[in-house]
């Protein structure tokens, strides 16, 4: 008995080391890959069944990058589709295994899950019953198929399902446009006088080549309700007599606005063929409807209109006909003269400029906003101020926005998040009694938050600090939670960072925010690695700064502040000014720092090893060196560098003729000489969104000037890492920790 019960003691003290050292081991490309997406697709209408997808990374590998542009591709990642019992939690696999769906949505009465199946390269409109678990799928007539952007949509009494359609000859006219671009053997391309839209704008557009159709499931007839257009975004009253869709109009390449066009919001009522214009002009308008899709609210300008749509033939008055736009305005700025510049008008005008945030199920109210405040509105413009908006420079009271209202109107569901600390709120604001309720507050994250239209029920993701979400459901007033889906259990609080919101001042005393993972198992300053970007403010499970923490890293994401035309200083004043924090507090050890970044952060790693020396390594990961070359580069994605350069992210502010020394100055590779740091360049061959070619003018710089760079080419890798093969991603995972390893750890092994 004393030897067994020895032996006993052995096993379990064995059992317990393997614990420790599995919580403890660094964490695998492997195990980056098994890390699972558990998702909510739909609620039902009465709140008893969810509609449950779980996904792991690994499942999204195999994309062919090469196909980028080409919108006839089509991927649709394998995911294993629950129905979840949303009292019991019982869960009932659709399929046996992973399959390739999308859109999954519950009919109205809940007795159905519709979803779209990808099968044989196409997607197949598919029902499944949930009680005698078989499958009906739709019958599409020959020489047409499933669009490949599809949108599927019940109707109202869930006896039909809405989607759109595509010729087969569109297909081969896509695909055969998309190679002559691609491969040739011949491409000729001609001035804006011959050709108004560059060749991958033209092609990008043709994704908007559809038709809108109702299948009816049990009789399977499809009938046509919108016919073939440009149609970019289409909504279906739930009785398929009003048929709503953006009719794009755009005539030439708009270079002010990155893949901007020019649209109008049109509809048809029942038999009518009368186009009726619901908005002339989509850009810098927002319009919502109604769940019956007879009435509809539209903000433009800072005012907010409403509108009615009448049966056809009506005649009614306020009826949108053909030219005929006329609104009853709600809600309008205050009015003062254009002529009026001063810098007190343009503030006042600022002010009181109202924006459409959420209009009610049945369109007898609407939340909007402006400055000061979210306010509820009824349809004469009568206003009641739900939540205060705090001031710009306020970062002590935290900022409120809009996550549902109950389809019975009676609450309004926010977010009340600070901006200093962790502290995050959903409260409920009740519209009979104008009451507030907090609901929850700590430092979870909680998102995605739904509720059932028959009230009762609501389901939302909840995640605590550096871990990927789970899905659960509650009650409406949050009571009751449960955990759908435990989809990461294997992700230990040993295997994962501890995080925390670290305040600094950069190099011009304006204070930041930076989000630090602490590394595993270690003690006193330790080798740090910078992940840059922009800006950072929540905690959130990173992949990548898990894998450099659990190897005994910090890993700190800083904040930095733009100054348009200077976007070069913002990484210099706000990544030094986070480093030298982390070196006082005793958290980085200064002779072991190191900084990398993706795409814009990789552009900014760059450019930032070119004007300091404190980093003893640096990565950059698909992010450009040259400005000038890259300007009108990568043009599969039509005008978007030219855009980003002058007018977004790149903040140049200016053309390159305009301003050619700015375009210089922040072309890292111009400056190769000054570097120092140890520099890995990592690339996909098929990127288009930031070409190889451009970051390897950095590989060469460097080699000419005779500095440490390697540079690693994913020849069929796209933007970022590599999601083609395990071994790809694997590969570039172990690259990264090898390059870290070797320059920030060699002199602390050699010191020892």
């Amino acid at each position: 008995m004393l030897l067994r019960r020895t032996l006993l003691t052995l096993s379990f003290a064995t059992c317990a080391i393997t614990a420790v050292a599995h919580a403890q081991s660094p964490l695998t490309a492997s195990d980056l890959l098994d890390v699972a997406n558990a998702s909510v697709a739909d609620l039902s209408h009465d709140g008893n069944w969810i509609a449950l997808t779980v996904s792991t990374r690994r499942d999204n590998l195999g994309v062919d990058a090469s196909r980028d542009g080409d919108p006839s591709y089509l991927r649709v990642a394998p995911v294993m589709l629950f129905s979840v019992n949303a009292r019991t939690l019982e869960r009932t696999p659709v399929f046996p295994a992973a399959r390739a769906v999308r859109s999954a949505s519950w009919s109205p009465d809940g007795t159905r899950l519709a979803f779209l199946e990808l099968v044989n390269g196409q997607l197949r409109p598919t029902v499944w019953d949930r009680a005698s678990k078989r499958f009906t799928a739709a019958r599409i007539a020959d020489g047409q198929y499933v669009a490949e952007n599809s949108e599927l949509r019940w109707n109202g009494d869930g006896t039909q399902l809405y989607f759109a359609l595509r010729r087969n000859a569109w297909r081969t006219h896509a695909q055969e446009r998309f190679a002559t671009l691609v491969r040739g053997p011949i491409t000729h391309l001609g001035s804006s006088k011959a050709e108004p839209f560059l060749p991958w704008e033209a092609l990008r557009r043709e994704a908007f080549k559809r038709s809108v159709v109702a299948w009816n499931v049990a009789r399977q007839q499809i009938t046509t309700l919108i016919p073939e257009a440009m149609v970019s975004s289409w909504e279906v009253s739930p009785d398929g007599d009003v048929r709503v869709w953006a009719d794009d109009q755009t005539k030439q390449t708009d270079y002010q606005t990155i893949m901007g066009r020019t649209e109008r919001l049109v509809a048809r009522v029942g038999g009518d063929t009368t186009l009726r214009i619901i908005a002339p002009r989509l850009q810098g308008t927002t319009v919502q409807w109604s769940e019956d899709q007879r009435r509809f609210f539209v903000a433009r300008e800072g005012t907010i209109t409403m509108g009615r749509i009448h049966a056809a033939g009506s005649g009614a008055a306020g009826s949108t006909a053909v030219n005929d736009t006329t609104r009853r305005r709600i809600l309008a700025p205050d009015s003062i003269p254009a002529s009026d510049t001063s810098a007190t008008a343009r503030a006042r005008r600022a002010a009181t400029r109202w924006s459409l945030v959420r209009t009610s199920a049945r369109g007898d109210a609407i939340i909007v906003s402006r400055q000061d405040g979210l306010y509820l509105s009824d349809t004469l413009g009568a206003l009641t101020r739900i939540a205060t908006l705090p001031d710009s420079t306020d970062q002590s009271s935290p900022r409120a926005s809009v996550l549902e209202w109950s389809h019975d109107g009676r609450h309004v569901y926010l977010a009340l998040n600070a901006r200093d600390r962790y502290d995050r709120a959903i409260v409920r604001w009740n519209a009979e009694m104008r009451t507030t309720d907090t609901l929850a507050r700590d430092a979870q994250y909680r998102t995605g938050l739904r509720v059932a239209k028959q009230g009762g029920t609501l389901v939302l993701n909840v995640a605590t600090a550096n871990r990927p979400a789970d899905p659960h459901v509650a009650d409406a007033s949050l009571g009751n939670l449960r955990k759908v889906h435990d989809a990461n259990p294997q992700l230990t609080n040993g295997r994962l960072a501890r995080t925390e919101l670290v305040r600094y001042l950069d190099a011009d005393g304006q204070p930041q925010w930076g989000v630090l993972y602490h590394p595993i198992g270690g003690t006193g300053p330790a080798p740090t690695v910078f992940l840059v970007y922009e800006t950072f403010f929540d905690d959130s499970f990173d992949p990548a700064a898990n894998y450099l923490a659990s190897r005994g890293y910090a890993v700190m994401k800083p904040s930095v502040s733009f100054e348009t035309g200077y976007p070069g200083e913002a990484w210099l004043k706000g990544v030094t000014a986070a480093a030298n924090h982390l070196i006082t507090t005793g958290v980085a050890d200064s002779a072991r720092l190191g900084v990398h970044g993706t795409s814009y952060g990789g552009y900014a790693t760059n450019l930032l090893i070119t004007q300091t020396k404190r980093f003893k390594a640096a990565i950059n990961i698909s992010g450009k060196v040259d400005f000038i070359s890259f300007y009108t580069d990568s043009p599969r994605l039509g005008t978007r560098n030219t855009h980003a350069a002058e007018r977004s992210q790149d903040r140049i502010g200016a053309t390159l003729w305009e301003a050619p020394l700015k375009y210089i100055e922040h072309s890292a590779v111009m400056f190769a000489d000054r570097i120092t740091t140890p520099l890995l360049l990592m690339t996909g061959g098929e990127d288009h969104n930031v070409p190889a070619i451009n970051t390897r003018e950095m590989y060469y710089a460097l080699r000419r000037l005779n500095k440490e760079v390697e540079w690693v080419n994913y020849a069929n890798g796209g933007h970022g890492i590599p999601m083609t093969t395990v071994s790809e991603f694997t590969h570039f995972h172990e690259t990264l920790g090898a390059w870290y390893d070797r320059w920030l750890k060699r002199e602390k092994a050699a010191m020892n």
